[in-house]
């Protein structure tokens, strides 16, 4: 039996690689070349991105750190971020999402013009078991699947380690629910002979080693370990005697193959020379299958269920449509597959088929446009729109709706004010609520309850005249600013790092990013100059002896628990040598 995940590794996003050509045989003979792949992508354009990061129950995670080419960002309270004009391709981009306590995550797409629509479901990084360098070991989890290790570990600079080591082990399985969310990049591979291919896989393993410092581990350059990875019992009957094993690049943001493993019992055993994600993996020839759902007026249908069944297969791989009801990706050439069109899962009962076909054989790239879901007996679709508005009834620029419903969410970025949500739901579950968010002068609307109304639901404007309390927000050179709204304290005595007797400072944190700036003999408002400041967190470290220019204006400072106002600017040498911009505000309420 074979999975088609492929389709649904762009989840929320309407995406094809309309260029890819499985049968160009110009390259069969080349080894690897991530340069002559990378031609693969197309042009490099600028590409703009909304998205959410949430935990495995589906609740927003704050103050991910988010990359997409030399754009940095970290997700608000509601797990969203917002990045305009990243450096992409325009056939491949690349986002990844990382925050301490959790197993990084990504996300790979072809990237639309308009705004982007990603989200990444980020796995907690729990220790399983703790064992000792220099010792052959054996770590296993529930399903069987488990990993021998030969006992020599090495750090990320190469300098061998020794110590305890933390293991860290996660086994997403083909039949998992979750797989388009959870899986790193989307199933796209580069072969040994350099060529494109779609992967059909038959379980993943993800492996991350820890020394006694929290420091990143990895096998010892010239040892190897074993892993063995149970095959679904659904898979057993058809799954090869021997498969290829590709590894995930974190670096490039696609698999590479790298191994094969053999079927030994209802397990595939093999051997890898280093941890990341490691996938059992078919290869196959790709076409690109674009979907667009869409309901009797022909508007499309945002966060509906597509999936795909292949011949044989026992449940569907399912994705959800973004807010234009479109969903698309690589999926195996010359296969007979079922669509289904499922409602909401959270909204209603996932398994109610409200929609389905059979297609292909499949030999070329193939658009399935609008498929309409008109079932009124099970489900009702609505368009919800709206205008989101400043204090002083302007329209908001700069920012973006969140649409929740029975755990569900959908982002809405807003264009000159206006909103709008294309939504199927269930006539037992017509709640819904919408919360807005000016990003530019965090502002924000409550969180208001509705209920659909077919065909339209109608909002009027939603005010975003809710101040955040308290905030820190910094920028480094043209990249996104980053914000504190949360966890944010100041004072002028104590709970620093700066010294001094008394000593102003602000500081703001979230579970793997820590901001602090400050100085000594701070006790009036003015400017002031020579700062200490740190930043720290997802592999950035700027310490307080750092070289810099910066200064800092600051407006006000109150008595305990009234605001500390200040601006700063200025430059900064990074620990290799770089030259940076900093600048930021701060209104915090003093603590001390």
């Amino acid at each position: 039996m074979k999975n088609l995940h492929s389709f649904f590794c762009l989840l929320l996003l309407a995406v094809s690689f309309s260029s890819c050509n499985p049968n160009d045989d110009s390259n069969n003979n080349a080894g690897p070349n991530d340069d002559a792949f990378a031609q693969n992508f197309g042009s490099a354009v600028a590409r703009d991105f909304i998205g959410q990061i949430v935990d495995m129950d589906n609740n927003p995670i704050q103050n991910v750190e988010i990359k997409i080419g030399t754009s940095t960002t970290q997700t608000d309270v509601n797990g969203v971020f917002i990045i305009n004009n990243a450096n992409v391709y325009q056939k491949f981009a690349y986002i990844t999402a990382k925050k301490t306590g959790f197993i990084d995550g990504s996300r790979a797409m072809v990237p639309t013009s308009g705004k982007n629509n990603v989200k990444i479901m980020l796995l907690p990084n729990a220790p399983l078991e703790t064992i000792q360098s220099g010792v052959v070991s054996e770590v296993s989890i529930y399903s069987g699947t488990k990993v021998k290790f030969q006992g020599g570990f090495q750090d990320e600079n190469g300098t061998d380690y020794s110590g305890p080591v933390q293991v860290s082990m996660f086994h997403l399985t083909p039949s998992d629910e979750n797989i388009d969310k959870l899986m790193p990049g989307m199933l796209y591979a580069q072969t040994a002979t350099n060529q494109e291919a779609i992967l059909e896989t038959f379980g993943m393993l993800n492996v991350e080693l820890r020394g006694s410092a929290g420091q990143k581990l990895n096998i010892k350059e010239g040892q190897t370990a074993e892993i063995t990875i149970r095959i679904d019992d659904s898979q057993i009957a058809t799954a090869p005697s021997s498969i290829p094993l590709w590894h995930f690049d974190e670096a490039k943001g696609y698999w590479k193959e790298d191994g094969v493993a053999t079927k030994v019992g209802n397990k595939y055993v093999g051997e890898v020379s280093h941890f990341s994600w490691w996938n059992c993996d078919a290869p196959f020839p790709l076409v690109t299958l674009t979907v667009t759902i869409v309901d009797a007026n022909g508007n499309g249908i945002s966060n509906v269920g597509v999936g795909l069944i292949a011949n044989g297969n026992s449940w569907p791989v399912i994705g959800y449509t973004n807010t234009n009801g479109q969903i698309s990706g690589l999926v195996p050439s010359n296969q007979t597959l079922v669509l289904n069109v499922y409602p909401d899962f959270y909204s209603c009962n996932s398994s109610n088929i409200i929609y389905t076909t059979s297609i292909g054989p499949l030999s070329a790239n193939t658009t399935l446009s609008n498929i309409v879901i008109n079932n009124s007996q099970t489900i009702i679709s609505s368009t919800v729109v709206g205008n989101l508005v400043k204090c002083n009834n302007t329209n908001v620029t700069n920012g973006y709706v969140i649409l929740n419903r029975a755990g569900s969410y959908s982002v809405s970025p807003v264009t000159n004010g206006s909103f709008s949500f294309n939504e199927i739901y269930c006539p037992s579950n017509t709640q819904f609520t919408l919360k807005g968010f000016d990003i530019e002068n965090l502002q924000q609307t409550d969180s208001i309850n509705y209920n659909f109304t077919a065909p339209i639901t109608t909002i009027g404007n939603l005010q975003a005249c809710t101040a955040v309390d308290e905030f820190i927000s910094y920028q480094i050179d043209n990249n996104p600013t980053v914000f504190f709204t949360q966890n944010v304290s100041g004072g002028l005595t104590g709970g620093n790092s700066f010294g001094g007797n008394p000593s102003f400072y602000v500081y703001g944190s979230s579970i793997n990013t820590e901001f602090y700036i400050g100085s000594s003999n701070v006790l009036t408002p003015g400017v002031y100059t020579t700062p200490q400041f740190i930043i720290e967190g997802s592999g950035i470290y700027i310490g307080s002896g750092t070289t810099n220019t910066m200064q800092f204006n600051v407006s006000q400072i109150g008595v305990i628990g009234e605001f500390m106002d200040m601006t700063f600017s200025g430059t900064y040498q990074d620990p290799n040598g770089g030259n940076h911009t900093l600048t930021g505000v701060a209104h915090v309420i003093r603590d001390n």
